[in-house]
């Protein structure tokens, strides 16, 4: 069942510090605005973690992958992990011990299941696809069946999630700001470049969905 409350709670097995954010809409702006997920699970006994291109649709979140892989072939609710970061800066400060990282980062926890139903999988790869590249499904043509078949979607709703920000400079110990180092941030930006096209494109335009992902992205990192 999707939560209803205003804030998140944290998994039991979490243990949280200062940065630590529960709030919905915290963690729903790490998500939304991140390119990759890496989503934890154990199989066979053993620990994986599998980077995967997502989608967020309220409180659950839809990845997908071709049915020969692992993480689709398990065919069972599994507990899981997803997790998205943002690296912001570098901190960088007058000693080793105090450098650090400006990051964004979200964690969640919940119920890996298969999405079996036609509709809500088909809803699911839109998503996923408008995700990176806002509109493209519209662009592109229709998927086939035998595509649809050949493609596998898991959702994850979200049952806990707590979010973690690291902002500013760097925090260093009283004696050592007298030291003649330099100390600050170093920025980390995700940025879209310029694209160019596969040698068999011939004179096609450039889709208006390029421009909406590099809005996205630049406007939301």
């Amino acid at each position: 069942m999707a939560l209803t409350k205003s804030d998140l709670p944290p998994h039991a097995r979490i243990r949280v510090g200062k940065r630590a954010h529960y709030d919905r809409k915290t963690v729903h702006d790490i998500l939304d605005c991140g390119l990759v997920a890496h989503v934890g699970f154990v199989l066979d006994d053993r620990p994986m973690v599998i980077p995967m291109a997502y989608a967020r649709i309220d409180e659950t979140i839809y990845i997908h992958g071709a049915k020969a892989a692992r993480i689709i072939k398990m065919n069972k609710s599994v507990p899981a992990c997803l997790t998205v970061t943002h690296i912001d800066g570098l901190v960088v400060a007058r000693s080793a011990f105090h450098h650090s990282v400006n990051y964004r980062s979200a964690v969640i926890h919940g119920q890996l299941r298969d999405v079996s139903d036609d509709t809500e999988k088909l809803k699911a790869l839109i998503d996923v696809t408008n995700h990176l590249l806002p509109g493209r499904w519209d662009e592109v043509r229709e998927m086939t069946n035998k595509e649809f078949k050949a493609t596998g979607v898991l959702a994850l709703e979200i049952e806990a999630a707590t979010a973690k920000i690291r902002s500013g400079p760097p925090v260093d110990d009283d004696e050592d700001y007298e030291l003649d180092v330099w100390a600050g941030i170093l920025p980390v930006n995700t940025a879209i470049g310029t694209p160019y096209d596969d040698e068999r494109c011939d004179d096609a335009e450039l889709p208006i969905s390029l421009g909406l992902a590099k809005k996205k992205f630049e406007t939301r990192n």
